[in-house]
């Protein structure tokens, strides 16, 4: 009898606990103390408002679903670092590098930017962009502004090794360069394989930069099936369906190369982790199965413009389809908020083996 009542005793204590903090606004402290996001516009969420680039999402309809309404994001509202960096506990999504001020930094940095690349010259026909490089130069100033705001190095670099590093690039190098022929001489220079391993070659060395300036904690995502975007369907589709296998089997030999070389790298970092999200297949599940997600339609953009909404991307104030959820595909290249949930969901907790390796965000948090 006694106990009994101990027992519900110490449950309405924990119960007027929760309350208490819920009524003065006090939040459980986020997984890692930090969330760095390097990208491109996937991820982008304000780096490119404010350059002179042809890649931009700050207008209607983009951000449509978006509480903020338009930011830069390339969506109708929530990007998969977004949803991320709520399952990781967040309060609130993470500032991109050209309005992140002061202490704000402490919680990470998104500086990923539209039409950017492995290499340099990768989106230039699109004008302005924030290459991988410059990312990670802009990153550079950002640890500079930490060992400030923490008093020395060693306390910052003790506070950088529990941040969460996302690194989402590549896709750009295939898209606005590689398939680009008229633009590019990369296809010609080289077959897909050595292309591949070209980027790979330049990307491990931007990896261990971020390394030799704190990163520990590393999440590198795969490129996702481009050869199945409304963009690929309109150009090289005869049936505006089929996904188009000779951009599709490019992108998948960056993947094998990619998911090697975080292999290569756990093998040689004592105390550092790398994971590889596996994006591709998480996609090729929506696409085989849209129905079972709750998606209709997976071949053509919810806004924009000719075959598949595929052409180019959402105009300024266009309409959009109304029925947004039932679309994989936002635009031309982008997935909407509804797509984009599934796959950071499945980054951040896997549900198949194949969507992490060797194990996903939620197990890198915790180590």
């Amino acid at each position: 009898m006694e106990s009994g009542l101990i027992k519900k005793w110490m449950i309405l204590c924990v119960f007027l606990a929760v309350a208490v903090n819920l009524r003065n606004g006090v939040t459980a402290e986020p997984q890692v103390p930090c969330y760095f996001i390097f990208g491109d516009s996937l991820v982008d969420n304000g780096n490119n408002n404010n350059i002179q680039s042809l890649a931009k999402a700050n207008y209607l309809p983009y951000g449509t679903d978006f509480p903020q309404g338009p930011t830069g994001r390339f969506s109708n509202g929530k990007t998969t670092v977004d949803v991320v960096a709520e399952l990781l506990g967040f309060d609130d999504y993470i500032p991109p590098y050209a309005t992140a001020r002061g202490e704000q930094i402490l919680r990470g940095v998104n500086y990923a930017s539209a039409a950017a690349g492995i290499r340099q010259e990768t989106g230039q026909q699109l004008g302005a962009r924030i290459d991988f490089s410059a990312q990670i130069n802009n990153y550079k100033n950002t640890v500079a502004q930490v060992v400030d705001i923490l008093g020395d190095e060693n306390t910052a670099a003790n506070y950088l090794s529990k941040c969460i590093y996302s690194v989402g690039v590549g896709s750009n190098d295939y898209l606005n360069n590689y398939f680009m022929p008229n633009y590019y001489s990369t296809s010609r220079q080289y077959t897909p394989q050595q292309y591949a391993d070209v980027l790979i070659r330049q990307y491990s060395e931007q990896i261990r930069t971020l390394y030799n300036y704190g990163a520990r904690k590393f999440a590198l995502n795969g490129i996702g099936q481009i050869g199945c975007s409304p963009n690929a369907l309109a150009q090289n589709s005869p049936d505006g369906v089929t996904c188009v296998q000779r951009i599709n089997g490019a992108n998948q030999i960056f993947n094998s190369k990619l998911r090697s070389l975080v292999d290569e790298f756990n093998s040689n970092s004592q105390d550092a982790q790398f994971i590889y999200l596996n994006a591709y297949d998480v996609f090729q599940d929506l696409i085989d199965n849209p129905s079972s997600f709750g998606f209709r339609v997976s071949n053509a953009g919810c806004c924009g413009v000719g075959r598949n909404n595929g052409q180019i991307t959402c105009l300024p104030f266009q309409n959009s389809c109304q029925n947004r959820d039932e679309y994989v595909f936002w635009d031309a290249f982008h997935p909407t908020e509804a797509a984009n949930i599934i796959v950071g969901r499945r980054a951040y907790s896997a549900e198949k083996a194949s969507d992490a390796h060797p194990f996903d965000i939620r197990r890198l948090a915790q180590l």
